[in-house]
């Protein structure tokens, strides 16, 4: 059986990449950190067992680097995040310890997600009805949603606001069925234009 290979030399390359050679040969350009955490250096020997940590680190650092290009654009919850690691390939294994290191550091909050989407679309004009439903699409459990639903001003405080800026009105009513109001909400605000 031949020997294993030896790492002889690290070569730094732009963009955080390190180029591996083995034997004097160039081997593979590898993220610096899965060079760091697999221990690569010059005269280690890549055996079997360190090929696959390699290998594990290579995902790991792929998983990672899904997960910041989805989070640099928008905050998600864990389970809309994990739905988007799974449609990028990312094994669920290593779609497990990314989610959980993202949680640990307080980069992935649940709560934090609901309370600010809930906000958000709260100063949309949404009523408690559109919230809840938009907040359980991102596959955010009941108690999250209903805590975050119950933290926001009254619904009938916001309904009460809409129609002081609209007006009094049939159309007025509308609007706010449309936007998720609740019966009462409606009535409450525009009682004698809806009896």
């Amino acid at each position: 059986m031949a020997p294993a290979p030896r790492v002889t030399a690290l070569r730094v390359r732009s963009g955080g990449r390190v180029l591996v050679q083995l034997d004097g040969h160039d081997w593979r350009e590898l993220p610096e950190d899965v060079v760091v955490r697999a221990g690569l250096l010059p005269g280690t020997e890549l055996d079997r067992p360190r090929l696959r940590q390699v290998a594990r680190e290579r995902r790991r650092t792929r998983a990672f680097a899904a997960a910041a290009r989805v989070l640099r654009v928008r905050d998600l919850p864990t389970a809309a995040l994990d739905t988007r690691l799974e449609r990028r390939g990312i094994a669920a294994a290593d779609r497990a310890r990314t989610l959980s290191a993202l949680e640990g550091a307080g980069i992935l909050d649940d709560d934090r997600f609901a309370h600010n989407r809930a906000l958000a679309l709260a100063g949309r004009s949404l009523g408690d009805a559109a919230i809840r439903l938009d907040l359980e699409q991102y596959g955010l459990g009941s108690d999250l949603v209903e805590d975050a639903v119950a933290r926001l001003e009254p619904e009938s405080v916001r309904a009460a606001r809409i129609i002081a800026t609209r007006g009094r009105s049939p159309a007025t009513a509308r609007f706010l069925v449309r936007k998720g109001f609740g019966e009462d909400a409606v009535e409450s605000a525009v009682g004698e234009v809806l009896g």
